[in-house]
């Protein structure tokens, strides 16, 4: 039986939080790639260079919503667009400071988003994201 390696991307402009997640993500499961983008012009790009090669997308997103050149809701309006012609489906968390209710309301409005975490992410969380998501069948 072929293993297909899971992957998880961080799309923040925080380097350490970034890293700080990344960290946390191997802590859990080593297994487990991560791809990191400083906006989400630069995960936009990455995924649709990769749209056609499944093992190329991540499994999971954790997105933040304030960020230069492409915010989060920019990016989630451009995946929509383009989500019927991903090789396969995403989960997408919006991952953010802002503890507004609307936001979090706005964001679970989109059909990819999967729910909205407020930062910071802990350890257990991820746990809980990895396990009910990322390591389901490939």
């Amino acid at each position: 039986m072929l293993h297909v390696r899971k992957s998880l991307c961080v799309v923040d402009d925080d380097t350490i939080y970034q890293f700080t997640t990344a960290r946390m993500v191997q802590i859990v499961d080593s297994t487990v790639d991560v791809l990191t983008f400083g906006d989400g012009e630069q995960a936009m790009r990455y995924i649709h260079a990769n749209a056609h090669d499944a093992s190329k997308l991540p499994d999971m997103i954790l997105l933040d919503l304030n960020m230069p050149f492409m915010d989060g809701w920019e990016f989630l309006t451009a995946f929509e667009a383009i989500r019927d012609s991903l090789s396969k489906s995403i989960v997408i968390y919006v991952v953010s400071s802002s503890i507004d209710e609307r936001d979090a309301l706005r964001a679970r409005s989109y059909g990819d988003v999967q729910d909205y975490l407020e930062k910071p992410v802990t350890t257990d969380r991820i746990r809980t994201l990895l396990s009910e998501y990322v390591k389901r069948p490939g």
